[in-house]
């Protein structure tokens, strides 16, 4: 099963006076980098975030973008009505010496805020981390769905494209055998036109009998196809991260192609391998989204 390495989720999740709220993007990458956005006084919940995340995704660059509010109004501002008649005393007291007739307003007041604002109670750590750990796990069972969604998507272009790789292949097969007759003519010719003239290369009638032999063996590269094939099918039911997998097959698969397209000087095989080098380079493209 494939999984896409692009996706978005987003999740709320709300308990006693915390409300949270998670975005989560990905994109492709090699590895996995993991970008968070957190409030500034909640810093210590990155590593419980990270954690979540390599537990779920292996590859990707992946971003999240956290914020946890309070939700109870009774405690978002605690001010000391005391020290704020001080303060309203003092400006009084300099408007007076100033001999300043304006009225002093909220306005100002509220600029000597640091001398009447007391600290607000700190969040309660255990339910931080609960709401976090809710919130995460229901955005990457979103996400996980998104991404295997897209994932499937993919797999079945994927699998249309290496079926026509395979049964092109079939044909180079079919091709390869009957070309052996043919080329095998050719050279009973060649070493007649040897024979007539007055001495005989012996090492030359072998070197071409290697070459000729060489040229025409395509078995041994349709057999490793065959393997290859094979892998590649098992590794799209895995439910593991299989994306660096199917890209070496890829690439074994284009070497075994290239050999086949070196080795033949027949313009119907060449025209098939060509066909082949360009659905294993589409396959190539699909799979850099997979993780």
């Amino acid at each position: 099963m494939l999984k896409s390495m692009t996706g978005f989720a987003r999740s709320e999740y709300q308990k006693d006076y915390l409300k949270a709220t998670v975005e989560i993007r990905c994109v492709n990458g090699k590895l996995l980098d993991v970008n968070c956005r957190v409030p500034k006084n909640m810093q210590h919940l990155e590593t419980i975030i990270r954690e979540l995340l390599k537990s779920k995704i292996s590859r990707g660059s992946v971003s999240v973008n956290l914020s946890i509010e309070n939700t109870d109004l009774t405690k978002t501002l605690s001010l000391n009505s005391a020290k704020a008649k001080a303060v309203l005393d003092s400006l009084n007291t300099l408007k007076s010496d100033l001999k300043i007739k304006e009225t002093v307003k909220i306005d100002q007041i509220l600029k000597y805020s640091d001398y009447f604002t007391e600290p607000t109670e700190e969040l309660d750590e255990k339910l931080q981390i609960h709401v976090l750990r809710q919130v995460m796990n229901q955005a990457l069972i979103n996400l996980e769905k998104m991404r295997v969604n897209e994932g499937k998507n993919i797999e079945k272009d994927i699998f249309v494209r290496m079926k026509k790789v395979q049964n092109t292949v079939d044909k180079i097969r079919v091709l390869g055998l009957e070309k052996i007759p043919k080329e095998r003519d050719k050279y009973r010719q060649k070493i007649a036109q040897l024979f007539e003239g007055d001495e005989i290369d012996e090492q030359r009638i072998y070197t071409e009998m290697v070459l000729l032999a060489d040229k025409l063996d395509i078995s041994e590269e349709c057999v490793r196809l065959d393997s290859h094939f094979k892998f590649f099918n098992a590794a799209l039911k895995e439910n593991d991260s299989v994306g660096r997998k199917i890209n070496f097959l890829l690439q074994e698969m284009g070497r075994e192609i290239n050999t086949i397209g070196s080795k033949s000087y027949d313009s119907e095989i060449s025209q098939l391998v060509v066909i082949c080098k360009e659905e294993l380079e589409r396959i190539r493209e699909q799979i850099q989204n997979i993780e």
